[in-house]
């Protein structure tokens, strides 16, 4: 082998490696669900049981009278929103909170395949996701129009035009939320129909939809993780049971 090839093999595996690690370090510096979080993912009431199957964790009410499909958002664990999916169980919604590699939803946007042929029982369903996934899961939903009755947004906006569909839209996002671009979440606001739902949770930041602790560049809350929570699982219960 020619020097300067070997040369050139090197420099390449160099850089594969410093890509890789790289990409190992960013992908593991994620916002772990805090104890309220793994509480909410443990504990079982007579009302709602969590079920873990793969890399998706059903909440599963007595008599569930709809489905919701979530994609957590970015770099944040997915147990962080079990609280979120506990409380929209309690309002008799089946949700489906999804695991994503590396915790990014971009690195498995059909995630949601299948999950709804596990529960044949419902006809009525809808996909969610914060920020990074509700992104994720409007780029599914508009590819998947007709499964589907609506799409709830969480501190995010779809860069998919749907104000065409028959999809129903909801989105929610906190007063004080200093991560979500509201530049974007405005201008993009022309992507979903006409008549989507809007609700602002006042006093509401961008992290506290999960139970993860603060988000860098995030704004300071004056209400608490678990009123936020309630105000968010109050909201898709009301807007799911139109």
């Amino acid at each position: 082998m020619k020097k300067t090839t070997r040369i050139i093999l090197s420099v390449c595996l160099a850089v594969l490696f410093v890509v890789g690690v790289g990409g190992y370090a960013f992908v593991s510096d994620s916002y772990h669900a805090d104890e309220t979080a793994w509480e909410a993912m443990a504990g079982q009431t007579d009302s709602v049981q969590a079920e873990l199957d793969g890399n998706v964790t059903w909440f599963v009410p007595e008599a569930p009278t709809a489905g919701l499909i979530f994609y957590p958002g970015g770099k944040v664990e997915n147990t962080a929103y079990a609280p979120l999916m506990r409380a929209c169980a309690e309002n008799g919604i089946l949700c489906a909170l999804v695991r994503m590699p590396g915790n990014l939803a971009v690195l498995d946007a059909n995630a949601a395949d299948g999950l709804q042929q596990e529960h044949p029982e419902i006809t009525t369903w809808y996909i969610a996701g914060h920020s990074l996934g509700g992104a994720m899961a409007a780029g599914y939903a508009a590819a998947h129009e007709k499964d589907f009755d609506g799409l709830i947004l969480l501190a995010a906006y779809s860069t998919k035009d749907l104000s065409q569909t028959t999809l129903r839209v909801l989105s929610v996002y906190g007063s004080e939320d200093g991560v979500m671009n509201r530049e974007s979440y405005e201008k993009n606001g022309s992507n979903l129909p006409a008549d989507t739902t809007e609700v602002l949770l006042d006093g509401g930041c961008h992290a506290q939809f999960g139970s993860y602790g603060p988000q860098d560049g995030d704004g300071i809350p004056t209400i608490s993780g678990e009123e936020q929570v309630r105000q968010t699982a109050e909201a898709i219960a009301a807007f799911i049971g139109q």
